[in-house]
């Protein structure tokens, strides 16, 4: 199918969306679950979308398509390069929670975002709105680090660190980047060797907020340094934002290595094969 074709139908499909008739719900099914691949990139799109009135609608016709296999689904969405953050990362737990619904993480991400913005008074600068969301993120939820139990494959899953309000830099630093996105301040990934910040490249000079240190607010200076002094070998240009994909397939990596440590080698080998399906995307479009 042609893009403009491709363009075309997923008009054609929106249009039904919110059509009242149970028969063409039942249609509408049967053909998404002939096309998982492309039914997931649409309706992935319009369920993220807090001003769209299909979001609810596209939400229940994923939540009901979850008839499949979890880890077939997540392949799905590697397949389909539908790389946005919050589905991604639902996905990636639903691997492990097959009837995880996306209400149990984005209602809560909802209810801080909503406190932060009601902390923020504008005008505002980045830093200045970065420091509310840490007071609500890191004082009023008491997310933090986990030091003690770094290793834990469910450190990795946004569901569980909601749950038990600890988790590795990576996931920290997602959950970090998906309030900020609610409050409308436009954060990005940065992948470090060995480590994971948000970067804040909105002001003359950027800034970084380490999410497993309690939202310590650090400069690209700061950064540098401390990695050297773990004897990791970084540049200022590491410091660029990561990919969405990068993002999640850097989540699978560590839960190659998690899951290994936790004795757990068939979920090891299954989040590899994930890395690989990321890997061969990666190939076959390297723009």
């Amino acid at each position: 199918m042609t893009p403009a074709a491709s363009l075309s139908h997923d008009a054609a499909l929106t249009r039904l969306l919110d059509d009242p008739s149970p028969a063409v719900r039942r249609a509408l099914l049967a053909h998404f679950s002939t096309r998982p691949a492309d039914a997931l990139r649409l309706l992935s799109a319009l369920a993220q979308n807090p001003k769209s009135p299909l979001a609810p609608i596209a939400q229940s016709y994923l939540d009901e398509l979850e008839l499949s296999d979890p880890a077939e689904d997540f392949r799905a969405l590697i397949r389909a390069r539908s790389y946005e953050l919050e589905t991604g990362a639902l996905f990636l737990a639903r691997v492990v929670q097959p009837d995880l619904k996306h209400a149990q993480i984005n209602d809560v991400l909802d209810r801080w975002a909503e406190r932060c913005a009601d902390l923020i008074t504008e005008p505002s600068s980045a830093r200045e709105k970065c420091r509310i969301i840490n007071r609500v993120l890191f004082h009023e939820e008491q997310l933090r680090g986990n030091h003690e139990s770094y290793m834990d494959p469910d450190n990795s899953f946004l569901h569980r660190v909601l749950e038990r309000r600890t988790g590795i830099p990576i996931s920290l630093s997602t959950l970090y980047l998906l309030v900020a996105q609610r409050v409308g301040l436009d954060l990005e990934p940065v992948a470090l060797p060995g480590h994971f910040v948000v970067g804040c490249y909105l002001d003359e000079t950027p800034f970084f907020i380490d999410a497993f240190e309690g939202g310590m607010l650090r400069s690209a200076e700061d950064i540098v340094d401390r990695l050297r002094r773990e004897r990791v070998d970084l540049s200022l240009e590491d410091l660029v934002p990561a990919t969405t994909a990068e993002v999640l397939c850097r989540m699978c990596r560590n839960l190659v290595v998690h899951f290994a440590h936790a004795g757990d080698r068939e979920r090891s080998v299954l989040f590899a094969g994930f890395v690989a399906a990321f890997e061969q995307s990666a190939e076959d479009d390297p723009t």
